[in-house]
């Protein structure tokens, strides 16, 4: 038989604390998981800028040296000795990024764009864009940057 006083010493949780710990937990789970999902995202995005900025200093190179841009970016690699070893590519998306040259008089441009999986990257040289899926994001970069 339990005692008056040995009820009132037996130590333990309310089944109301439990349900307040069980509630906080939860609401600073739906906090942090979001952002633990969209990091690696946001890390492949900003390995894509980088690249892109590689591929621009490349290109600017290639173009104080022959006072044109070339047509393609391979061309960054096959010179003697190459401006580039490598091109970058991206790792998940269609492997390499989209270059366009135009060739007009006085200036001619170029353009080297990434999608990017995070759509909700508003930064510079970002814009909306219906062929990157999912996300409708890409990065840009020009000569006229």
């Amino acid at each position: 038989m339990i005692t008056t006083k040995q009820a009132n010493s037996e130590k333990g949780f309310t089944l109301l604390e439990l349900l307040v710990v069980i509630v906080v937990i939860g609401i600073l789970a739906l906090l942090v998981i979001p952002n633990l999902t969209s990091a690696p995202k946001k890390a492949r995005d900003t390995d894509r800028k980088t690249d892109l900025g590689a591929i621009q200093k490349g290109l600017e190179e290639y173009f104080l040296a022959n006072s044109q841009y070339p047509a393609s970016l391979a061309t960054l690699t096959t010179l003697t000795p190459p401006i580039l070893k490598t091109l970058p590519t991206d790792m998940i998306n269609s492997g390499i990024y989209v270059y366009t040259y135009t060739s007009a008089s006085p200036y001619s441009t170029y353009t080297v764009k990434a999608c990017l999986e995070n759509g909700s990257d508003l930064g510079k040289n970002t814009a909306a864009d219906a062929t990157c899926t999912p996300s409708g994001r890409s990065y840009l970069l020009t000569n006229l940057n």
